[in-house]
């Protein structure tokens, strides 16, 4: 039997599955069933079938090197790469792609070695959307490499479909296509039509790149959030430095160095303005004051171990807010408000029994502040006075345990909690998965929404609407007067961890592909995305003036 048809055999058995259960998000008919090459690639037969099929078709165009993302066609390269082993081109090498840049040990996005100005071949299972494959060609081309060839076993679309890699001298292959088991399989295995081929990369043009020394890429989630003003950038970084640049050109105007840091920590936490000082807090235990102009210190306040959390500022109460961590025995968070102008402490709250890394929130209508912990505990104090007025507990909260000094839950609160003053809601996610919305005045939960994994960042609202991320992979829309979920997107397969944002009547948001991504805020349809080198995790910024983004 010809290999290819002894292939398809296979393929039509043991490789196409049906009744398959509908997933969260956007599904159709065509994915109630599936091809999952996965467990038949990694039997000897079947991946020597399919490594003999592709060398027979790629022999004349060696000398190259194969490349795929992980993790699904990791199995396919090995084998094409043994079958040109062992035939006599001892020479081959091969690589993945990461989704994400891996976060321990070396932390590298590409596992094997590209080799400089050899031809590239990407090769997976399946090419539907292309985006798998897209994605390859971005991080490699940013590398300085030329792809040549993206090899699939099915392809899902005519080949016209795929203009973008054409565009590019991109060659587009594959053994079979689904037109090609309509026949055996029915016919809604067809070539599909449609779809996001409009999808494409945002006008966008990098002016300048700043990139601190010492980076901790191994700590993924939001970090110090930047700031702006009319001309300059202000944020913090990993190796113990504050920073504000020149917007126009990335120099930099100034920067102050914080304490020392523990674990690759050092300022996580967001600055923000108050009158002419900026302020943020620090892992060395301070909250800072510099003068925006110079960088020179106003104040600084000594009152905890770590600061992960950022602080709020009320402007007409001259406070600032910021949670507190503690290394103290069944003391671990806490909230203080300090005189913005001087530092000193105006009152302190050091009951939490978990670390406080969540930010504040101040709600000035109503003279209040609001916080949550790692505990999975929400207070809302009293601004001016530091009362607590009522505790909310998430579900996935932890009760303290004194048998081993631990409050910490599943339902932890990393981030800041937003308010709606129309319907007097406050909205926040937490690591349980679940979105809570809560009646402001008497901390009674008035409606919740589960996500597959936790929800770290703060939910964005914006005319009547809540817009949040997870660590499932997706974004979404609720309505907050019918409580309705307008839409639920996976963007790019990447978890998000940074808060989406809407800018110029579009909805952006940031992944863990390095990619930013704008999408209609009414329907989710997603309009183009721009290609980064690092993951994105914070939340992008424009100044409206100058038309720059950040």
């Amino acid at each position: 039997m010809h290999l290819k048809e002894a292939l398809k055999r296979v393929i039509e058995k043991e490789v196409f599955v049906t009744n398959i259960l509908p997933q969260i998000g956007d599904f159709s008919d065509q994915e109630a069933w599936i091809f999952d090459f996965r467990s038949v690639l990694m039997e000897g037969e079947v991946s020597d079938l399919v490594s003999s099929i592709f060398y027979e078709q790629f022999k004349e165009q060696y000398p190259f090197q194969l490349g795929t993302l992980e993790v699904g066609g990791v199995p396919l390269v090995v084998a094409i790469l043994n079958k040109l082993y062992a035939l006599g081109h001892r020479d081959v090498t091969s690589f993945f792609v990461r989704k994400s840049r891996k976060k321990s040990d070396l932390l590298k996005m590409i596992e094997g070695n590209v080799q400089e100005g050899v031809p590239i071949i990407l090769v997976d299972d399946i090419m539907n959307s292309g985006n798998s494959f897209w994605r390859q060609v971005e991080v490699l081309e940013d590398m300085g490499c030329v792809v040549h060839t993206v090899w699939s076993i099915v392809r899902y679309r005519d080949k016209e479909y795929y203009k973008r890699f054409l565009d590019r001298g991109i060659q587009v292959e594959s053994l079979f296509t689904l037109d090609d088991f309509t026949t055996t399989l029915g016919p809604r295995v067809k070539n599909f039509q449609g779809g996001e081929n409009q999808v494409q990369r945002l006008p966008l043009k990098v002016e300048w790149t700043f990139r601190p020394e010492n980076p901790s890429l191994n700590h993924v989630c939001t970090k110090s959030q930047p700031i702006i003003d009319e001309d300059t950038i202000y944020f913090g970084t990993d190796n113990e430095r504050f920073f504000a640049l020149d917007q126009a050109t990335g120099a930099v105007k100034w920067s102050f160095k914080v304490g020392p840091h523990t674990k690759g920590k050092s300022i996580f936490s967001s600055p923000v303005f108050y009158g002419d000082f900026v302020i943020f807090g620090s892992y060395d235990g301070n909250v800072y004051a510099l003068n925006k102009e110079n960088g020179k210190r106003v104040w600084v306040s000594f009152e905890a171990d770590w600061i992960g959390s950022s602080p709020t500022a009320a402007p007409e109460l001259g406070l600032v807010f910021i949670g507190l961590e503690f290394g103290l025995f069944r003391r671990h968070g806490g909230i203080s408000a300090l005189d913005a102008k001087t530092g000193k402490l105006v009152w302190i709250n050091q009951t939490h029994n978990a670390f406080t890394h969540a930010s504040p929130a101040y709600i000035p209508l109503h003279e209040q502040v609001v916080i949550g912990s790692n505990e999975g505990i929400v207070r809302l104090y009293a601004a001016r006075t530091g009362e607590i007025l009522w505790k909310f507990k998430t579900f996935g909260g932890a009760d303290y345990d004194e048998r081993v000094d631990s409050g910490f839950g599943l339902g932890e609160i990393k981030q800041s909690i937003a308010y709606d003053e129309e319907r007097d809601y406050l909205v926040f996610g937490a690591t349980d998965g679940f979105l809570y919305i809560l009646n402001r005045s008497t901390g009674h939960l008035i409606h919740h929404y589960k996500c597959e994994f936790a929800i770290w960042a703060t939910p964005y609202l914006f005319e009547g609407k809540v817009y949040f991320t997870s660590l499932d992979k997706r974004i979404r829309c609720i309505d907050l007067d019918t409580f309705e979920c307008l839409f639920i997107k996976e963007v790019d397969g990447t978890r998000l961890f940074g808060s989406p944002t809407v800018i110029d009547g579009k909805l952006f948001v940031g992944t863990n592909a390095a990619r930013l991504h704008t999408l209609d805020p009414l329907t989710g349809e997603k309009f183009g995305y721009f290609q980064t080198r690092e993951r994105i995790t914070n939340t992008v910024l424009k100044n409206q003036t100058t038309g720059k983004f950040f």
